[in-house]
């Protein structure tokens, strides 16, 4: 019976980290379409999930700290467990990066538009994906799915360079414009370090399920 009760316990568990996940996916969509749509409505709304995101961090650290320390849990569960505690993390600071987005979403709406030379909506999207897919790895405990993750940041990291050096080299045409370049670019870096929050997520599910540390690998160990 105490074992059918901490099977449970984790089950309980994942369905928390779930649905933290579920709420800083909804809030980077939210942050993503109030800033490319000029939305005020929407950019207020991510403030306004920040502190229920705050509030599952902590109850789900509480939560698996407990489980660790009552039940010492071995091999693969002890592994979910500290992949939790990871995930989390990870998941409370792609909330905090949404905030920043629609901070600086908000700020763009006080200057006059500006055609900037650079595709934002691409490179959202492919961040989004990335969560989506990194959520879709845990939800399933697919490690494949997880390394798929894992290949899409470095283009991330490619559009997060290009659009730096586009609007640097903007600014230096039209200086008029610096505030709404410079805004971009933070955007830009924001979305850059929710694709990392996403590798993170993607790298601990491969290390929950099959007990591999790809963190600083090339390639993803095989089964």
């Amino acid at each position: 019976m105490p074992r059918i009760h901490y099977q449970q316990q984790l089950a309980e568990l994942k369905d928390k980290l779930l649905a933290m996940a579920a709420l800083a996916q909804q809030t980077l969509d939210c942050a993503m379409d109030g800033y490319l749509k000029a939305d005020p409505v929407l950019l207020h709304h991510v403030q306004e999930n920040e502190a229920a995101i705050n509030a599952a961090e902590r109850s789900l650290d509480e939560m698996a700290y407990e489980l660790m320390a009552m039940e010492q849990p071995m091999a693969v569960d002890l592994r979910f467990l500290l992949a939790v505690v990871k995930i989390n993390g990870d998941l409370e600071r792609i909330g905090d990066q949404s905030v920043n987005i629609a901070e600086r979403g908000a700020e763009l709406l006080k200057m006059p538009a500006a055609d900037l030379p650079v595709n934002m909506q691409e490179m959202g999207d492919l961040t989004q994906r990335m969560i989506r897919f990194a959520l879709q790895s845990l939800l399933e405990g697919d490690p494949n799915m997880a390394k798929s993750v894992l290949t899409m940041d470095d283009d991330v990291d490619r559009m997060n360079r290009d659009i730096h050096r586009s609007l640097i080299a903007m600014i230096q045409k039209h200086p008029e414009w610096t505030g709404q370049a410079l805004s971009t670019i933070i955007i830009s870096r924001n979305l850059e370090r929710v694709a990392d929050h996403a590798t993170n997520i993607a790298e601990d599910v491969i290390f929950w399920v099959r007990g591999a540390d790809v963190r600083h690998q090339l390639s993803v160990a095989t089964d």
